[in-house]
């Protein structure tokens, strides 16, 4: 039997809006309406987390999809909170229908894996579990099917037509420690979807977890929460991690892996990717677009204290 194809990772950063990257990751004088464009240029793949808050147009996916390079590059999607934290996966199917109706649709080749962040404040039920992943959407002909089911509250429109085929993956990332279980990787393997190993400085629980043909991950920093960067020898063990995931071995399929920084705050996170990235590279693992990317990119210093309480930083 051939040897299948070692998997890809995809590097990058969660979120591209924040005020304190100006003239520090993005060159001075950068139109804030610029920065996605300049960011996907450093980044094979961003995090979308606004996706999380508000539900969004198709006019918005619109701009996304143009604004980043049309190929080697993926979005990550944050599912919205309304149904994550409001309705707790409890009959979800409008909502549902309302989040892959508001845009998704039109990201087409640029569609990454879905990200589903569930509160510490509620536990593991198998049986509400169980029934959201059932109705999650695997491929574009599925998620038109439930963005069909979106109802009025799309008042900038709705798009119920992807702009082409592609797989859906989506991935779950865990904060009660209920859900640190065998029952719970079980049901993820079950139904294709992924752990997300999330390092939270030690705030939630933490697993490597594997349960699908994908590994994602979260690094929101390694001792504060949000704030601290990475050192050199944690970049190493990390970028090893990914190596090892994407070659598998003869027990272990090759797996895709996607990595965003969420350790916004003094501004590491986007030099902490580039830091992962070029690390990976020289591991041989697959970076698509790496040949366009500056992984070299200088950096200002990061952010101070006094500038971090200036800024609302964005709520979690």
């Amino acid at each position: 039997m051939p040897a299948k194809a070692a998997g890809r990772a995809y590097i990058g950063i969660s979120g591209y809006e924040y005020k304190p990257w100006r003239d520090r990751f993005y060159p001075p004088g950068l139109a804030a309406r610029q920065w996605l464009h300049f960011a996907s240029r450093r980044f094979n793949s961003i995090e979308i987390n606004g996706t999380f808050y508000s539900l969004k147009s198709p006019a918005v996916f619109a701009k996304w999809r143009d604004q980043a390079p049309p190929r080697d590059f993926l979005f990550a999607l944050k599912g919205g909170r309304f149904i994550t934290h409001n309705l707790k996966l409890r009959r979800s199917e409008t909502a549902l229908g309302n989040f892959f109706a508001s845009g998704v649709l039109a990201l087409g080749k640029l569609t990454g894996p879905f990200l589903w962040q569930l509160p510490a404040t509620y536990g593991f039920d198998a049986d509400r579990l169980d029934q959201f992943m059932g109705i999650l959407p695997r491929d574009s002909g599925e998620a038109e099917e439930v963005a069909r089911e979106h109802d009025h509250r799309l008042r900038r429109g709705a798009l119920t037509e992807a702009a082409e085929s592609v797989e859906l993956r989506h991935a779950f990332e865990v904060r009660h420690p209920s859900y640190f279980c065998a029952e719970f990787y079980e049901l993820l393997r079950a139904h294709r979807c992924g752990f997300v190993i999330a390092d939270t400085a030690g705030r939630f629980p933490y697993a490597e977890e594997i349960t699908t043909d994908f590994v994602y991950v979260r690094l929101h920093g390694s001792r504060q929460l949000y704030v601290s960067g990475y050192t050199d020898d944690e970049l190493d063990d990390w970028a090893l991690r990914i190596r090892d995931w994407t070659r598998g071995d003869r027990k272990t399929e090759c797996r895709d892996v996607y990595v965003y920084f969420d350790n916004d705050a003094k501004v590491h996170a986007p030099h902490d990717a580039m830091r992962l990235a070029k690390r990976v590279s020289a591991l041989g693992v697959t970076v698509p677009g790496e040949s366009a990317r500056g992984f070299d990119l200088e950096l200002a210093e990061p952010v101070s204290d006094a500038e971090i309480a200036q800024q609302q930083h964005q709520a979690r």
